[in-house]
């Protein structure tokens, strides 16, 4: 049996990103996408609850079937684990996102979310990013290591509650760096504007504000260095280290 490969992203249904990455999972196996029925980035783990989510079949041919869905990414992902997939997927794989989803963007990527998802529901995940906005960005580089990656999971399994976060930058690619989440933040994030009409509005804005430029085991060093990060990450956002101090304080 082919394997069974769920697809979805936060750029919508038609983005370029998704359209390749569908092409090329149905290089492995039989696929279903179903994504949002246009852009959700910066949706994180975003559920729909207060009005109907509703979903249509915009495309039926060997080996595919492609959804459009009106929530955010995470509807996509619950909504095909409990109505559209007809067994459980042996691969979740989402974008491929225009943008990278590195260091702390990974708790705002929509992308990330919907890659979470799978993995919380036991399904081995992979998010993919392209540190490229143009809608027109060039994918072609990054593909055969989709495959590579895709391929390798799919033949090796993740943990419980880990997935993948993979970030390729632009151009030429040196090779895969297994990394960890670089330490920084967003700052100066909203510029101040002022409309017509004298009244003060705000539109977001800012940079990556770099903890640790000079260490080299980072998702932001192998990116900045010409090489695709991969950061295994999970589902579980304990601070287990902290613990035992915690139960130190007068509580």
């Amino acid at each position: 049996m082919r394997p069974y490969i769920l697809i979805t992203n936060d750029d919508g249904v038609d983005a370029p990103g998704v359209l390749i990455l569908t092409r090329l999972m149905m290089e492995i196996g039989d696929v279903i996408v179903v994504a949002p029925d246009g852009a959700r980035s910066g949706q994180s783990n975003a559920i729909t609850v207060k009005h109907p989510v509703r979903y249509h079949k915009i495309e039926e041919r060997e080996g595919l079937k492609r959804y459009s869905c009106t929530g955010t990414p995470t509807d996509c992902v619950k909504l095909a684990f409990n109505e559209l997939t007809v067994r459980k997927p042996d691969l979740l794989v989402s974008g491929i996102n225009h943008g990278s989803n590195s260091a702390i963007n990974v708790i705002y990527s929509g992308t990330m979310g919907a890659t979470l998802e799978g993995c919380e529901n036991g399904v081995p995940s992979i998010g993919f990013s392209l540190c490229d906005h143009d809608y027109h960005a060039d994918f072609s580089f990054f593909e055969p290591f989709i495959l590579q990656l895709s391929r390798e999971v799919l033949k090796n399994g993740l943990p419980r509650n880990v997935c993948l976060n993979v970030n390729a930058p632009i151009g030429e690619i040196k090779g895969i760096r297994i990394s960890r989440q670089c330490s920084g933040q967003w700052v100066k994030e909203y510029a101040k504007r002022t409309d017509p009409v004298g009244r003060d509005y705000f539109w977001l804005t800012g940079f990556f504000e770099n903890h640790e430029p000079d260490a080299e085991d980072t998702d932001e060093w192998a990116l900045a260095n010409g090489f695709i990060s991969v950061v295994p990450t999970t589902t579980d956002m304990t601070a287990h280290g902290f613990i035992e101090v915690m139960k130190k304080w007068e509580i």
